[in-house]
């Protein structure tokens, strides 16, 4: 059963039911009537009228959205959209024997959306009972050059690539949200690999523990994207909003957090993300606003199972022409062999047998944050390691972006999932 909350001046809502995958299929009706309510504020449950659906047994995990109209019919209607949708998840009832694993980022979604005039770039809390979160609502944030059709920060922009991309590749998966890791469900269900793309900013401890202890007991996992695990939020009000205290104590007035030292909820302040994911933001960087410089990787160790089937050699460029490095990379702290490779020096928290793959070193022009001090400059550092479960990171949010254009990109990306699921 799901619980959607509705508001409209029409008098019957018609409501088409979509998921999302390798095609766009239409798998469900049915028609409400309508019910007029005043929007609220970003940090109140909106208390709008609540309508109870039963989810067919048939439905396959996956990501739905629900299109409302004030007439009925279905014909390929536009999913994103900042009204008249809403997103949700539907996650297995038992385990069903695929080995994917797909966290949808739910937490980071709420965390941009504007519904009701705040987000959590401008408040300490936000409701999760409000319209938006992925879509049907505003979102904060500038446009990408690279892809005017839907805002960075919603489902459309980079998770529902991957997914398209690799269910049209044949690769299977269930899918689940943050709040499910964050109350430790699914991942004790005999999954091989835990994979998230784009942007995955926003882990409660509790998820994060959860995460870790999957890769401790043998579980993989594959980042596809950057700026993960950046901010550390809280589940408050019965699971009904989203709190981070991201400034140190004192003025906020003109305080930027990424660039402050002392923020409560900075989880490289406490317990660097590194040792987790390998990198962080802060051994990075990003470029917000505009075309960026074009940036790929530069290899650095080709003969590794990554690049199988590519015939790259050491020193070539992938990505390049794709802009692939950016919006936002992530990178750890380096020094060069012999030889001139790059190895982590293990002093931002990167495990000492994180491999780097590929490196792309940042312009001085883009925003960075505050870090500790390092003997490395920052760069997208693209490799793994090994754990208990191996732990992969393509290092920049927009390897979605490439997946269907470039050949490399989708190259490496079958290479990831055949040999970690």
């Amino acid at each position: 059963m799901i619980r959607l909350h509705i508001a409209s001046s029409a008098r019957c809502v018609y409501v088409d039911f979509y998921r999302w995958g390798g095609a766009v299929q239409h798998v469900g009706s049915t028609v409400w009537s309508g019910t007029e309510a005043l929007p609220g504020s970003h940090d109140t449950d909106w208390g709008w009228p609540a309508y109870d659906f039963l989810i067919p047994p048939d439905w396959q995990s996956g990501v739905y959205v629900a299109v409302l109209r004030a007439q009925p019919g279905h014909g390929a209607p536009v999913l994103d959209a900042r009204e008249a949708r809403l997103l949700f998840v539907v996650t297995p009832a038992d385990p069903t024997g695929r080995t994917i694993l797909y966290k949808i980022p739910t937490f980071t979604y709420q965390a941009y959306n504007t519904a009701g005039g705040g987000s959590l770039y401008s408040s300490g809390q936000v409701s999760l009972r409000r319209p938006g979160g992925g879509v049907g609502g505003p979102v904060k944030g500038l446009s990408d050059p690279y892809d005017l059709a839907s805002p960075r920060q919603t489902f459309a922009h980079w998770d529902a690539r991957f997914i398209a991309w690799m269910e049209g590749n044949g690769f299977e998966a269930d899918f689940c949200t943050d709040l499910d890791l964050h109350e430790g469900r699914h991942l004790g269900d005999g999954y091989q690999l835990l994979l998230s793309a784009g942007h995955d900013e926003y882990w409660t401890a509790q998820a994060r523990r959860h995460v870790t202890d999957f890769r401790d007991a043998g579980g993989n996992i594959a980042n596809f994207g950057a700026n993960t695990c950046w901010w550390r939020v809280r589940v408050a009000g019965d699971g009904a909003a989203l709190a981070c205290d991201k400034f140190p104590p004192g003025d906020r007035q003109g305080v930027d957090p990424d660039t402050s030292y002392g923020c409560p909820d900075h989880w490289w302040e406490t317990d660097p993300e590194n040792a987790l994911l390998g990198v962080s933001y802060r051994g990075g960087g990003g470029h917000w606003d505009g075309p960026r410089k074009p940036l790929g990787f530069t290899v650095t160790d080709p003969g590794h199972w990554i690049f199988d089937g590519t015939g790259l050699k050491a020193g070539d460029v992938f990505g390049h022409d794709d802009a692939l490095v950016g919006y936002e990379c992530d990178g750890a702290a380096y020094s060069t062999d012999a030889q001139g490779r790059p190895q982590p020096t293990g002093e931002d928290g990167t495990p000492r047998n994180f491999r780097i793959l590929g490196i792309a070193r940042i312009p001085d022009t883009w925003n960075v944050a505050a870090r500790e001090p390092a003997g490395s400059p920052r760069a997208a550092t693209l490799g793994l390691y090994r754990s208990g479960g191996t732990v992969f990171t393509a290092a920049t949010t927009d390897w979605a972006r490439a997946l269907a254009t470039n050949p490399t990109v989708a190259t490496i990306t079958r290479n990831v999932l055949h040999r970690l699921s």
